[in-house]
């Protein structure tokens, strides 16, 4: 199984790169390739120019590459802090390049809005690990956790993957050693639960 990777945070030393290579791990344990980016590493540019905005548009090498393993993957993981309530700009810049239309996702009938959307992902589960630095409760009852609908109903479920999954780590600030470890554990054992090996 390929399983592709995203991860979105600009310090190396920051827990989301520790989630990032537990998951990995996890995923090399169990016998799976993994198409891992760290963003910020590779100077992902995240704007999209309007020479890319038609379907049959010619892309940059490393977009094409992001668009492939996309497109072909059978399991998509992505990582990265709860940031206003959005995605890092860098990582919502990946979204509108690679998870473009014709690739990730079609509208059946008419193509001006009124379309129904039609997913062409292959993979049919990903999951999303969330830093954030924001107590559950508070979370729920001022935000409303905009996290959620954005990646689950507006990316995956549109782009047909709908066996989805989410983990958040809270509060990391304030957070122990031992509970960063435990975290960790728990990343692999959702790992090794949506994509198991061959002798799971």
């Amino acid at each position: 199984m390929n399983v592709m990777l995203i991860l979105a945070h600009p310090d190396k030393g920051s827990f989301n790169h520790s989630i990032a290579s537990a998951a990995a791990d996890a995923l090399t344990e169990a016998g799976h390739t993994v198409w891992r980016h760290d963003l910020y590493a590779e100077g992902f540019d995240p704007l999209l120019p309007k020479n890319e905005f038609s379907r049959g548009a010619l892309l940059p090498p490393l977009i094409e590459q992001h668009c492939l393993e996309l497109t072909t993957a059978d399991g998509i993981i992505v990582i990265h802090p709860n940031w206003w309530g959005m995605p890092p700009a860098i990582l919502s810049g990946w979204v509108d390049r690679v998870v473009r239309p014709g690739r990730a996702y079609e509208f059946v009938g008419s193509d001006k809005g009124d379309g129904v959307p039609r997913g062409l992902l292959k993979a049919r589960s990903a999951i999303v690990f969330n830093t954030s630095d924001t107590v559950e409760q508070r979370e729920a009852e001022v935000f409303g956790d905009p996290l959620q609908l954005i990646w689950e109903k507006c990316i995956f479920e549109l782009c047909g993957v709908r066996n989805f999954h989410r983990r958040i780590f809270r509060v990391v600030v304030t957070s122990k050693e031992a509970e960063r470890r435990q975290w960790l554990t728990d990343t692999q054992v959702l790992v090794h639960r949506i994509f198991p090996g061959k002798r799971d």
